[in-house]
């Protein structure tokens, strides 16, 4: 074939979709059509990212989010898509994202489903101006009501309860990557085709890790535990690794990149801006469903002293710290951490 490709080589994202339908006894196909939304939406999403500097879509929309945070003009573009790609399905209850305050409701005139969604419409998006890589990270919970509109209480789930996660990252190519707890596979967006190629299967973080990813000018409001942390990546305490450094500013892009090489990616709590005291990183929205994927490809995350995934919510726009890739070197960030700074508050 014209791509270098033969036949026999070719799963497409639709049929490995539908393979994992056995897997999971989804009988409705539900989850399964649900992950084939997500992936109509990266196609969408990747088609206006990689035209943005010849549109209208750069740069700020001239209001916050509710983290606080400006909202950038392909924030919403990306939250307006997924939206209406998926408010009329019949297949979710709700769905909740970074962007927006509350739960959004399944409009009433449209039915209502067993599954619920919340994504990160484009995460790393402040970098978009400055062509660095960003993407999209959803997680899929089953709902806990039984019948109606989906509730905060459907949205409140520890990662453990994830029926599937994963993120479109919008880099040199265009990949999806995503896993129902049966492995992690990787997606390739052949633009000619207009289909994502299975490129990457059964992905598993390499046994010996090449980077540290970490924001090193926030090193000041550092606790000891992590100082001392970031010296045995750094190669400087008496048993240690020695790592490289890499930092890119967008999760999704630092993770995918720690995911095929091998690494760690931090973001510490901050122990002197009350508004980072307990982490920068959205719980729902970006931790838990990137720890499944871990966890699913060998590693694991946490928040420096528990796993990612069994931290059960208490609000739709939770942070918390985040410690995540190969599973000894986070085993590591939580001894240096419970060692040097004492028992957690509370």
């Amino acid at each position: 074939m014209s791509d270098g490709m033969n036949a026999a080589q070719i799963i497409t994202i639709e049929r490995h979709i539908l393979e994992q339908q056995y897997r999971l006894g989804d009988t409705s196909g539900h989850l399964i059509n649900i992950l084939y939304d997500v992936a109509l939406c990266g196609k969408i999403i990747a088609s206006n990212v990689i035209q943005a500097g010849l549109t209208d879509t750069l740069g700020r929309a001239g209001e916050e989010n509710v983290q606080g945070e400006q909202v950038m003009k392909m924030d919403k573009f990306a939250d307006s898509t997924i939206f209406r790609l998926n408010d009329h399905t019949g297949r979710l209850a709700c769905m909740a994202s970074e962007e927006n305050a509350d739960v959004i409701a399944i409009p009433d005139k449209y039915p209502t489903g067993k599954y619920v969604l919340l994504y990160d419409p484009l995460d790393g998006s402040s970098n978009m101006d400055y062509n660095v890589s960003v993407g999209t990270i959803f997680a899929i919970y089953q709902r806990k009501s039984t019948d109606g509109r989906g509730t905060l209480d459907d949205c409140l789930q520890p990662g453990r309860k994830l029926v599937a996660a994963g993120y479109v990252i919008y880099g040199s190519s265009t990949m999806m990557v995503y896993t129902t707890g049966f492995g992690v596979h990787g997606f390739t967006l052949n633009r000619r085709w207009g289909e994502f190629i299975l490129s990457h299967p059964n992905i598993r973080i390499p046994e010996k890790p090449q980077f540290y990813s970490v924001n090193t000018g926030n090193e000041r409001f550092w606790s000891p535990g992590v100082l001392r942390y970031m010296r045995y990546l750094q190669g400087g305490e008496e048993v240690s690794v020695n790592l490289s450094c890499r930092y890119i500013g967008s999760l999704v892009a630092d993770f995918h990149r720690n995911l095929l090489a091998g690494g760690v990616f931090c973001y510490p709590a901050d122990r002197k801006d009350p508004k980072k005291a307990h982490g920068k990183l959205r719980l729902l929205y970006e931790a838990a469903p990137l720890a499944l994927i871990a966890e699913q490809a060998g590693g694991y995350a946490s928040d420096g002293r528990k796993p990612i995934l069994d931290i059960q919510p208490t609000s739709l726009h939770q942070r918390v710290p985040l410690f995540i890739g190969n599973t000894d070197l986070v085993n590591q960030a939580e001894e240096y951490i419970s060692k040097f700074d004492g028992p957690a508050a509370g």
